[in-house]
Parts: structure tokens; sequence; C-alpha cells
């Protein structure tokens, strides 16, 4: 998979550095289409949130971690029992750490990626956390979509097609962790295992407690 494209969109310009290019490389080696999309428009989503906020962030570091973002779903980053979400966030400190970035820079995007889908802590964190996460709310949930402008959504879907996103995106996430369900219990996936398998129960907090060893 190739890609040409404008190297700025809706005012934003695309990262063109070696670190950049290498991983947008990664993304269309082993992505798909569909999540390559996704990816360049939660950048995309990420960036214009941080020009609407006027709040400073590393465009780099940021750009990285959307393309990172999903790569956890799939080969070859998915492990056999990590979350999707980690798998990702280890790809991207192995691949910026070849490069020589900082610890402090890694392990930003490390924590970006992590904790994405992580509701009320990531929007709490840095800057490039918390746009990460207000990226990707905004192409998946619509959150923030009144703040986009009709000319600047219309640029970016032209552009990164949401390809019938609504009904691609659940088995898209389900592929990724199928095969470890129970990676999801405690975060929001458990709501896509229980979409997509029929009679799926979600494994209960609460009987985590009252079935644990203590008498009392």
């Amino acid at each position: 998979m190739s890609k040409n494209q404008p190297q700025k969109i809706a005012g934003i310009r695309i990262p063109d550095s070696k670190i950049a290019t290498q991983a947008t490389e990664l993304l269309l080696t082993h992505g798909t289409e569909f999540i390559y999309n996704h990816s360049l428009r939660v950048f995309l989503f990420s960036s214009l949130h941080a020009q609407r906020n006027n709040l400073d962030y590393d465009r780099e570091l940021l750009y990285t971690a959307a393309v990172f973002h999903d790569l956890g779903l799939v080969k070859p980053y998915r492990s056999a029992d990590l979350r999707f979400e980690v798998d990702g966030a280890n790809a991207a400190r192995e691949f910026l750490k070849s490069h020589g970035v900082p610890l402090d820079k890694l392990q930003l995007v490390w924590d970006s990626i992590a904790l994405h889908t992580t509701i009320g802590i990531a929007e709490h964190k840095e800057n490039e956390v918390a746009l990460l996460y207000a990226g990707v709310g905004l192409d998946v949930i619509g959150d923030g979509y009144e703040h986009l402008t009709k000319e600047h959504r219309e640029e970016i879907i032209h552009i990164f097609p949401r390809q019938n996103f609504k009904k691609q995106i659940i088995p898209t996430f389900f592929e990724g962790f199928a095969h470890k369900t129970e990676t999801t219990f405690g975060n929001i996936k458990a709501d896509v295992c229980a979409f997509m398998i029929p009679n799926f129960r979600k494994t209960n907090f609460c009987d985590c407690i009252l079935n644990s060893p203590w008498s009392e």
C-alpha cells in the first residue's frame, strides 16, 4: 500500500522528518488502508484541537503516537496476552528508541498510545496524551464534532475517507483482540466483545472481590 497526499491538510502540515516518514512506512506496510486513514485523521483532528485551544505540543511525537496508536491490532505487533493499546505503545517506544529519542519523550508517546482509550484520565495528562485522546474521540464517537468546521471536515474526509467507518471499526477492533478477550476486562473494549460475541459475559469486578481467596 502506498499513498500520495498533500503536505498540508486543513492548514496542518504532515510531518516529514526521518522518524515521521519511517513511522508512516511501517503503518503502510503492516496496517490496512482503513487503519491508515483513521490514524491520519486522528493526527489532524488532534492538531486542530491543539490549534483551537492554543496548546503547545511536539508535532513529531504526536504524529508518531497517532500512527502507532492502533498498530497493536495487527501483525506483527499484536501480542498473545497484552492489551492492544500496550502493544502499540511498546512498538512505538522501540521504534523511537532505535532513533535515539530521549527517555522522557519515549514515555510521553508510550502514555499517549497506552491511554488513548482510557476515559477520565488521558485528558488530564500532558498535552500530547490529551490531544491524541481528543483526536481519537472525535473520529470514533464524534466527541467535539461541533468544533470541526465543515471545510476542514470535508477536506480531511476527502483525502482520508471514512470507508463506512461505523460499520467497520467494531470488527476491526475485535479482530485485534479476539484471541485475548480477557485483556478487555475493565476497559471499553469489553463492549466490543459483547457486541461481537453472542452471550459474551464480561468479567465483573464485584465478582472478583467476592471470589477472592480472602476469608473476609
